[in-house]
């Protein structure tokens, strides 16, 4: 493949990590070692930041900072949830990308995120590849729900796992303090893909963990639920159930629209707004035994909680920014980076490549087989996946007893 040279921009999309700002260094500054890169732009709120022109140059960012994006969580660049049309229905977005494209001579596209964003960017290289207009284009995977197919894993999922494994011990003890029966039920997220909730049992492993995890992979069967839940309620006077705000009953429903209007609120890729789970179910239960019943929603501090992050993670999302640039710059395209786990006991992942049309809105889900036969819990196989992933501390550089974060610059971009 022919030396390219030109500029390139970087774009972040979806929901956030604690690490996809490790990817984003990864890639910004692998990309200014680069002497066929002439400028480094990053998108303010992923592709809707290239369409409406609005973008920053990197090149004028203190190396500090830079270094500092590795243990900053959540999308210093701005994030977005935008959906482009196919090109053959309408081109209008793909004309103005174009546009842009030429006009800074852009000839690298690399995209951060997870299923839609994969989708965006296999969307925007077959465009281009169409017209005829040379651009690289590589996906940076990123997501806590570790539901993008043909990978081992996701860079985001590790940190998001240990913080919910940690956060689910100490709940376990908050929970027996009192010499007064409780049940505790605790929303994690997942809307179709129970990884993020298989985490809680790591904390389970440690002994520390819920009695009951149900996951969206198997139908969640409410009378059964209501029945375990009494069972273990009357057995030790207290319960730790966790569940996945995707959990859907044999039909196909949602359980958390049970009695209320959350199927009608859709977001721009047209999935549910899920929430309150806890709640809904925390007010069953609380009906059915009238035991004392806390709902606790994990929520958004999953996805942000840098201060328990995986080292692990955060040096596999470096690594994933990095590599993109690496080979694209060696000639690949239309590829999102991907990790393979390698034979033997010692951990290690080596970097593979898949094309983007085979991993644009395709969802990996939890093995079957990991799944307990009656629905309520994780197999051995599942840790044995999941503790090389939370390995590792990641920590910031403290001030003043806080954490010190990244402070971007953001120079827009001019031509």
């Amino acid at each position: 493949m022919s030396r390219l040279e030109g500029a390139c921009i970087f774009g972040q999309s979806g929901g956030p990590t604690s690490v996809i700002n490790a990817s984003a260094a990864g890639v910004i500054q692998e990309a200014l070692k680069q002497d066929c890169i002439t400028a480094v732009y990053g998108a303010a709120h992923g592709i809707k930041g290239i369409l409406e022109e609005n973008f920053f140059d990197m090149s004028k960012e203190d190396s500090y900072e830079l270094d500092l994006l590795k243990t900053t969580p959540s999308s210093a660049l701005g994030s977005v949830r935008y959906k482009l049309k196919n090109a053959d229905e309408d081109e209008t977005d793909y004309k103005r990308l174009l546009e842009v494209f030429k006009k800074y001579n852009i000839r690298y596209f690399f995209y951060n995120g997870g299923n839609d964003s994969m989708d965006t960017c296999n969307k925007v290289s077959k465009y281009m590849q169409k017209v005829g207009y040379e651009c690289r284009v590589m996906g940076v995977p990123k997501t806590i729900d570790n539901d993008l197919w043909g990978t081992d894993h996701c860079p985001g999922y590790g940190s998001a796992a240990k913080y919910i494994a940690t956060s689910t011990m100490e709940v376990y003890h908050d929970a027996r303090v009192y010499d007064t029966g409780m049940i505790t039920i605790l929303e994690i997220m997942g809307r179709n893909a129970g990884w993020l909730t298989a985490a809680s049992a790591l904390a389970s492993y440690k002994g520390n963990g819920p009695d009951l995890i149900y996951l969206p992979e198997v139908p969640f069967d409410l009378d059964k639920f209501i029945e375990d839940t009494t069972r273990i309620y009357k057995q030790n006077g207290k319960v730790i159930v966790a569940v996945s705000e995707g959990i859907k009953d044999k039909d196909g429903k949602y359980i958390s629209e049970y009695g209320s209007d959350l199927a009608k609120t859709k977001d721009s890729f047209g999935h549910a707004q899920l929430g309150g789970l806890a709640s809904t179910l925390a007010n069953i239960v609380k009906e059915k035994t009238g035991a004392k019943v806390r709902g606790i929603e994990f929520s958004l501090l999953q996805r942000c909680a840098a201060h328990v992050a995986s080292l692990t993670d955060v040096n596999e999302a470096y690594l994933a920014g990095q590599s993109a640039v690496k080979y694209a710059v060696e000639g690949k395209t239309d590829y999102m980076v991907a990790f393979e786990r390698g034979e033997g006991p010692e951990y290690k992942c080596n970097i593979k490549l898949l094309n983007l049309s085979e991993v644009a809105n395709t969802e990996k889900k939890v093995p079957l087989e990991w799944i307990k036969p009656d629905g309520t819990g994780l197999t051995q196989d599942f840790i044995n996946y999941a503790l090389p992933l939370i390995q590792g501390e990641s920590k910031s550089p403290i001030e003043d007893g806080l954490p010190r974060f990244a402070k971007l610059k953001k120079v827009l971009a001019k031509k």
